[in-house]
């Protein structure tokens, strides 16, 4: 490949730059407090030179969304192919795990994309959705592992592709051409498992005293029974 212009390497510093600003905004305000004109300031811009970047506030949020759900996904994807695939309970933990450690470590990016929408934010662009959908593909995949073998209750359940997104019963077909649509509504119940009690730890619902990971151990060994897999000898604590 040809490389990169003076031109074109300042650019992509200067993108990161405003994505890094615009991560610590989220990070101390949320979503409201992501202002373009606030970062041109920090950063010694005009505003209308940082409109060359980004067009609106949205568009900066998008993009910090799309790279927030692919980062999720590479560690997710990590954190699975270190087990061996034969470890089909352990590569689904350890999918969860990472979900959780990045959630508590990240609990501004995770208002962002797993959060209630916030007011005045536009609907994901079709890079966001595309994003997101590969975690949504990470579960999946754990459970097309599983299925050949898990229980005929599991199987049986009544479910239609009509019954989901559109365009996420679209994605499964395609990547997973062989599984019905009672996989796929085995792996949202999975996935309603794993965000349930990340979701109640992030947004403050336990009090001084409780211990967040009890709910969500016991709420991932019962995702575990609902596919027919064991919990692993031992788990590595978090």
């Amino acid at each position: 490949m040809p490389a990169m212009s003076r031109r074109q390497r300042r650019r992509i510093e200067t993108t990161a730059e405003i994505k890094e600003l615009a991560l610590r905004q989220l990070a101390s305000g949320g979503t409201h407090g992501v202002t373009l004109r606030g970062i041109a300031r920090e950063m010694g811009m005009t505003p209308a030179a940082l409109y060359g970047y980004f067009d609106t506030r949205d568009d900066l949020l998008e993009t910090l969304a799309a790279d927030t759900y692919n980062r999720l996904a590479d560690e997710q994807e990590a954190a699975r192919d270190a087990l061996p695939e034969a470890d089909t309970a352990g590569r689904l933990l350890a999918v969860a795990g990472v979900f959780r450690d990045w959630a508590r470590a990240n609990p501004a990016e995770f208002r962002l994309t797993y959060g209630d929408s916030s007011p005045g934010v536009a609907a994901p662009s079709e890079n966001v959705v595309a994003a997101s959908r590969r975690c949504c593909m990470i579960l999946v995949g754990q459970v097309d592992a599983v299925w050949k073998d898990a229980p005929q209750e599991l199987r049986q359940a009544q479910a239609d592709w009509e019954d989901f997104v559109p365009s996420l019963a679209a994605l499964t077909r395609e990547h997973f051409p062989h599984l019905p649509p009672q996989a796929l509504l085995a792996s949202l119940r999975v996935w309603g498992r794993m965000y349930g009690p990340v979701a109640l730890e992030v947004f403050g619902q336990f009090g001084p005293e409780a211990n967040p990971q009890v709910l969500f151990q016991a709420e991932m060994n019962s995702a575990l029974d609902m596919l027919g897999l064991k919990p692993p000898a031992s788990k590595p604590s978090r």
